[in-house]
């Protein structure tokens, strides 16, 4: 699945006026008394997202007295819509999130819960053309969007396996279609989020070599997706973000053990999705929605320090921030 890039700037420019106009957020009662909320997604739907469709269709959020729309985001993401209180959850990334939060004017927002327990994306290729490992980047085309922390990590990788980062060719691009831009030589690597476009290039019989870069350094195992919300929401009504995210924690845990099951289910809702791509998306992401001793959703505090400490002392974000910012891990705990 595609990492959008987003406009952050442009975004924060226009929150100060979406704020004044959504002070006391999008939250209203339906007309049978449930409390009618509001999701926009990262992207279009995918896997990352089946066990909020699973809380739907199974009724969980009803059981919790909420009535959800779930939106597709704005060309300036999610951040700026959950900030401004047009939406009241979002779905973002933590990386994502450090730049929000370095602006001059911080968006108000934080993490409540990650939808997979440890980063799935890392780099893949063409097989046979050496990029097993992060070196043989060297003289390659790496398709980039062009962001400080993003060729920061490709750096490191490159550099920790003793290679040279300035013999990576970056080639600026927003790929859609990993199999097709690899297959005609456009480039020659692709930062992928293995659970989509592995799978995808899987499901179309594509070879190709893929390396991972938690695997590289656990710096970057950081938290993506998360689930996100506004500080007003937390500071005034937390009630509703328990039983949102206790509804959804329901959805996630049935999509986990029954794969093919959600997967249905999300193609009820999506029917749009390749129902070969989406079976074996769901039964790989299935199996990365909970970890060993720990419930769906958690954050582990200290991880999420470990990539912003990185972020610091390497001077990626416009402010230094705070290694804790943006995380409010309150609602979901061991």
């Amino acid at each position: 699945m595609k990492k959008t890039v987003k406009n952050l700037c442009v975004g924060l420019s226009l929150f100060a006026i979406a704020v004044a106009s959504t002070a006391c957020g999008s939250q209203k009662q339906s007309d049978s008394g449930e409390k009618k909320l509001k999701l926009v997604l990262d992207w279009t739907p995918n896997t990352n997202h089946t066990g909020l469709y699973v809380a739907m269709e199974k009724g969980y959020y009803k059981d919790a007295g909420i009535e959800l729309e779930i939106v597709q985001p704005p060309e300036d993401g999610a951040e700026v819509l959950v900030a401004s209180g047009k939406a009241d959850f979002g779905i973002s990334f933590q990386d994502t999130l450090a730049g929000a939060l370095s602006k001059s004017e911080p968006l108000p927002i934080k993490a409540v819960a990650a939808i997979t327990q440890h980063n799935t994306s890392g780099i893949m290729s063409r097989k046979g053309d050496g990029i097993t490992t992060p070196k043989g980047l060297e003289g390659k085309k790496y398709a980039t969007w062009d962001l400080p922390i993003e060729k920061a990590i490709i750096k490191n990788v490159v550099e920790k396996d003793g290679g040279d980062f300035s013999k990576v060719e970056l080639v600026p691009s927003t790929v859609t279609d990993e199999v097709s831009a690899l297959s005609t030589k456009q480039i020659d690597a692709v930062w992928v989020y293995y659970g989509w476009a592995g799978i995808a290039a899987n499901v179309k019989n594509f070879e190709f070599d893929y390396f991972a870069f938690k695997d590289i350094n656990p710096t970057f195992d950081y938290y993506t997706p998360v689930i996100i919300t506004n500080d007003n929401i937390i500071k005034n009504d937390k009630d509703t973000v328990k039983k949102f995210l206790d509804a959804t924690k329901k959805g996630y845990e049935f999509a986990a053990g029954n794969p093919k099951d959600a997967a249905e289910i999300l193609l009820k809702y999506a029917p749009e999705i390749d129902k070969k791509l989406a079976n074996a998306s769901q039964e790989y992401l299935s199996a990365c929605y909970i970890d060993k001793d720990v419930p769906w959703g958690y954050i582990d505090s200290e991880r999420w320090k470990n990539f912003y400490r990185w972020l610091n002392e390497n001077n990626l974000l416009e402010s230094q921030i705070d290694e804790g910012a943006g995380l409010d891990n309150e609602f979901i705990t061991k």
